[in-house]
């Protein structure tokens, strides 16, 4: 039996029609669809002509994820040295004109003078949306993704396959990065990428790749601008090395323009601090030696050699693979010419389209000549890891980056993939297994180091909003870093509370963070520093240096009351792990 139907009631009123969307919101979801659609299209495209491609293009990003993301996400302050003040100075920028975090009385902005902005600019943004460490880990997260990115633009450039910017996470964890280094890591992917779109844009021009060109030169400018030179001598030489088979120039020139304005802008507003010191330089050939020591040394985990010499092999392997998949292809196409068939074939009515001989040979000498630009960019940055010195001015340890972009473009050099799925398959294995066995070392390291600042972690949240905090590190163990990455980790305060700090980078006057002239009206700046102040706590007399502030956060094992002894006001507040905080009585 069914169920009863319910009574009849009155029809109702029909609902008015509603009004289909029109004007210019609508124009703008109908241009955004168009504008995802069209590359989705391609990408279902590409994938069901060539599915295996699209499956190793999958195992590449998973790789990329699994390399560059899992580290940062299995602790909650990575220990790179230099992070804390990239988030502090992330921080500053996101919230410069929030009068709570006090950071517009006591920072100038100055983007140009200074354009290392595209790590902070991209993390102020994160902020609007995410808690400021999580933005500044997505931030360093994209700047390492730029080194495969970049590879493979390049690789594309050079008419090889993209897929084989896979070997650019093999270098992601390397000393420099560890360091902070995050700008120059950056900037490395870039440079490729300003390389790959010079190829591609010779080959065949298009305003697509000119726009592509100009913005990658834009945002290698604003990301470091000690590179940039060199990128614009890379897109002019490459145009040039290419030119007997492109007959090519006049393409780049428009690219080249804005980016050059903005150099010239800076070449006029820079600092004193970005103006090169003398130097003179000589060769120092013995460094070979030294590179191994330059790597991958960032910690006393004995897994970290023995997971560069896995690397190592597994790209020595694919190399191997490669180089025979290119031998048989070779002998394949000399054999081909010989081979008569079997029985005669019947001409066709309608003659086959093939390439013209011209353009076939202009292809080949394309990719001839293409394959030296990376190797002279290569030879370029060696010459320059050969010949700097250790420190230029302030700049510190300024010859052992150069090594790392002379091999980074040095892998420009490795040949294609082979066609054959057997070899291409194994090879692209090879090349994600060598770079996630870095990423394990640098996964497991950072794991154990997020369980040595839990008592930071605990201490910090006792210090209140916008904080004048001095801050002292004595002791540097807990952790698996050869290099200390304690030192400036108390600047992770500022980038989530704001306030000020007893040392900070802005005192170089090379960062686009700077501190305003103490003489300025509004100007509340923390009183200056002695040289290395971070380094040599013991210099730290609290009658001296402890007036200005109201909070004060310590790290040393033996206790740090005797510290603040001559100053009655100081009290002691709390006490975690290694970590002592002190507060002066009345501060908020």
């Amino acid at each position: 039996m069914g169920t009863p139907s319910p009574p009849a009631e009155p029809p109702a009123a029909p609902a008015p029609a509603r009004r289909a969307p029109s004007g210019p919101l609508l124009r703008a979801a109908g241009a955004a669809v168009r504008a995802l659609s069209g590359p989705l299209l391609r990408a279902a495209g590409a994938a069901r002509r060539a599915p295996l491609g699209a499956a190793l293009a999958l195992v590449v990003v998973a790789a990329s994820v699994y390399v560059i993301a899992l580290p940062l996400a299995v602790v909650r302050y990575p220990p790179m040295t230099d992070l804390p003040f990239h988030a502090a100075q992330t921080a500053a920028l996101r919230h410069y004109l929030d009068p709570a975090w006090h950071f517009r009385e006591q920072f100038t902005l100055q983007p140009l003078a200074v354009p290392y902005m595209s790590m902070y600019a991209l993390g102020a943004l994160l902020m609007l949306v995410l808690p400021p460490v999580a933005a500044v880990k997505v931030a360093a997260a994209a700047m390492l993704a730029l080194l495969p990115a970049g590879l493979a633009v390049l690789f594309h450039g050079l008419k090889r396959s993209p897929l084989l910017g896979v070997l650019g996470l093999v270098l992601v964890w390397c000393n420099l990065t560890h360091w902070g280094f995050l700008n120059h890591m950056g900037a490395l992917g870039l440079f490729a990428m300003v390389v790959g779109l010079t190829l591609l844009l010779v080959d065949r021009p298009s305003r697509g790749r000119q726009i592509a060109l100009a913005l990658a030169l834009v945002a290698l400018f604003f990301t470091h601008v000690f590179r940039f030179p060199f990128a614009i001598a890379a897109v002019v030489g490459a145009a040039i090395v290419v030119f007997p088979a492109t007959r090519r120039l006049r393409p780049i020139a428009l690219p080249l323009a804005p980016s050059l304005v903005l150099f010239a802008a800076w070449l006029a507003v820079r600092t004193d601090t970005l103006h090169a010191a003398p130097f003179t330089p000589a060769l120092h050939w013995e460094r070979l030696g030294e590179v191994p020591s330059l790597l991958f040394t960032s910690f006393t985990d004995p897994t970290e050699a023995a997971a560069a010499r896995r690397a190592a092999r597994l790209v020595l392997a694919a190399l191997l693979v490669c180089l025979g998949g290119a031998a048989v292809q070779l002998a394949a196409s000399m054999s081909a010419p010989a081979r008569a068939p079997a029985t005669p074939m019947p001409a066709p009515a309608v003659p086959a389209a093939a390439p013209p001989p011209a353009a076939d040979a202009r292809q080949r000498a394309f990719t001839r000549l293409a394959a030296l630009v990376p190797i002279a960019c290569a030879a370029v940055f060696l010459g320059l890891f050969l010949s700097l010195p250790l420190q230029i001015g302030l700049w510190w340890y300024v010859y052992p980056r150069e090594i790392v972009a002379a091999l980074f473009l040095a892998l420009g050099a490795f040949p294609d993939l082979p066609r054959s799925p057997w070899l291409k398959v194994p090879a692209v294995l090879a090349l994600a297994a060598a770079a996630m066995s870095l990423g394990d070392v640098a996964r497991d390291n950072y794991r154990r180091f997020d369980h040595s600042t839990r008592d930071f972690d605990a201490i910090i949240a006792r210090i209140p909003r916008a904080p004048r905090l001095l801050y002292l590190v004595f002791d540097h163990g807990g952790s698996t870093r050869a290099t200390t990455p304690f030192i400036h980790l108390p600047a992770w305060v500022q980038a989530t509370r704001g306030g000020w700090l007893s040392f900070h980078f802005a005192v170089w006057d090379a960062s686009p963070i700077a501190y305003r002239p103490r003489a300025e009206p509004g100007a509340v700046v923390p009183p200056p520093t002695p040289l290395r102040w971070e380094w040599t706590p013991e210099k730290f007399d609290v009658r001296r240096h402890g007036a200005f502030f109201d909070w004060f956060l310590v790290r040393r094992r033996a206790g740090a009351d005797h510290l603040f002894a001559r100053d009655p006001s100081i009290v002691p507040v709390d006490h975690v792990g290694d970590w002592w905080l002190y507060r002066r009585a009345g501060a908020p």
